[in-house]
């Protein structure tokens, strides 16, 4: 699974602690999807971890600490796969389109990891707020380009994670028929403004590639730049 991938990944150059930290959190993943969020305790996550009580103190103080640093490291990760595939896409309401489209995607692929955030985020709103922020550039993006047409940017908002999250218990528990995440994608980009046709055929595009965590912004970063008219060979 490309999140759990991601989400288990460690990067270079990080310092003891930040790599006990990342452990820690791992572990508390694995002990919220075994027991739920709730019913996990310290004890069960410095047991998924490998490690005493005393070492999941040192770096949380209570597991409400633990909740709300593992949705913002779900909702983080999780959003910048997104952000990479996205590179180069121009058009918020392709945009729009892609984020929602994963998201069911990922409730298809992984229903577990799914639930899980559904779990999270019911403990932890700022989850469902960081993925909100991306919706919101993606919104602005689209009425700025005059494919967007709402009256209230927070109901706009509403409507987009509203529908999304309760696909996305659809799709993971098994009862979406074929083609949900492009039919829910196009009825989003409906409420937003666009003609039915328009919003069924930008739902209906390609989904970029979900290749690995960075990919997309380091070739980027790599690619060769154009050179300036009458810049210097």
């Amino acid at each position: 699974m490309p999140l759990a991938e991601a989400l288990a990944a460690q990067p270079e150059g990080l310092g003891k602690r930040e790599r006990t930290r990342r452990q820690l959190l791992a572990a508390a993943v694995q002990a919220f999807s075994a027991s739920g969020v709730g019913a996990s305790t310290m004890q069960e996550i410095a047991r998924q971890a490998g490690m005493t009580p005393s070492t999941v103190y040192n770096h949380f103080s209570t597991k409400e600490e633990v909740v709300q640093a593992v949705a913002v490291w779900l909702a983080e990760t999780m959003c910048e796969r997104i952000a990479d595939s996205q590179v180069g896409v121009a058009e918020g309401a392709r945009r729009m389109a892609i984020g929602n489209r994963r998201y069911l995607w990922l409730a298809r692929q992984s229903p577990a990891w799914a639930l899980l955030m559904m779990d999270v985020a019911a403990a932890a709103p700022q989850l469902l707020s960081h993925v909100a922020a991306y919706a919101l550039a993606d919104l602005r993006l689209g009425q700025a380009q005059g494919v967007f047409k709402v009256s209230s940017e927070a109901a706009a908002l509403d409507m987009i994670m509203g529908t999304c999250t309760q696909a996305m218990r659809t799709a993971a528990s098994g009862a979406a028929p074929p083609d949900h995440d492009i039919t829910v994608a196009a009825m989003v980009l409906r409420g937003l403004g666009m003609s039915f046709a328009a919003a069924e055929a930008m739902a209906r595009r390609p989904l970029p590639d979900f290749g690995p965590p960075g990919a997309s912004r380091r070739e980027a970063r790599n690619a060769p730049k154009k050179k300036a008219r009458g810049s210097a060979p």
